[in-house]
């Protein structure tokens, strides 16, 4: 099995970090070309969204978006990452997490792909205000969650705060969540997150 990957995107680092974790050594990385206005050959042909990371099988057709990779990876070795007794909280709080990438990557691509002078502060204050929120309520009422045995919506989480830090470091999202800062303090040490930080 071949994972389509991009070395910055936070939603392949997810995958990354499951199989590192779960000691998935039969699962390779491969680097394309991703872009919304156009990419990579192989990609587009794997997820016809032209979206990373998509999972190229060779006992089935690929299968794309980082969550349902992630389930399948997960389902693959049986790693419990989405235990029963809390599947609805790991799934929300993936869900949220997947907020925040989405958010700060669109951010990412209006700077570098529009014109400055057709940037529009607004859309990157509602944007930003998306990833606020999401934090707040991580700092709120999901620490019990992140802090309990490893599941995946702690590794969309670390990931997510990652890549905050990799693009949009001058936002400060620490501030005022001292918890979640500390947590992902933390969680960023682990082997996993180490091996999968982008330079």
């Amino acid at each position: 099995m071949q994972i389509l990957s991009s070395p910055a995107s936070p939603f392949v680092r997810a995958c990354r970090v499951l199989i590192l974790e779960t000691g998935q050594d039969d699962v390779d990385i491969r680097d394309v070309t991703a872009n919304p206005m156009g990419g990579d050959a192989d990609l587009n042909a794997a997820n016809p969204s032209g979206k990373i990371p998509a999972l190229v099988r060779e006992d089935g057709p690929a299968i794309y978006d980082s969550r349902v990779i992630c389930r399948f990876l997960d389902q693959k070795v049986g790693a419990d990452l989405y235990p029963e007794s809390r599947l609805w909280e790991v799934l929300s709080l993936e869900a949220n997490a997947h907020a925040v990438m989405e958010a700060a990557v669109g951010i990412t691509y209006e700077k570098r792909l529009r014109p400055e002078a057709l940037h529009w502060p607004d859309w990157f204050d509602a944007q930003w205000t998306k990833i606020a929120r999401s934090l707040d309520a991580m700092e709120a009422r999901s620490m019990p969650l992140l802090e309990g045995p490893l599941n995946m919506a702690q590794i969309a989480t670390g990931c997510a705060l990652g890549y905050l830090d990799l693009r949009h470091g001058d936002r400060n999202w620490r501030d005022g969540r001292d918890t979640l800062a500390a947590w992902e303090a933390r969680f960023a040490e682990r082997d996993a997150m180490q091996a999968t930080r982008p330079a």
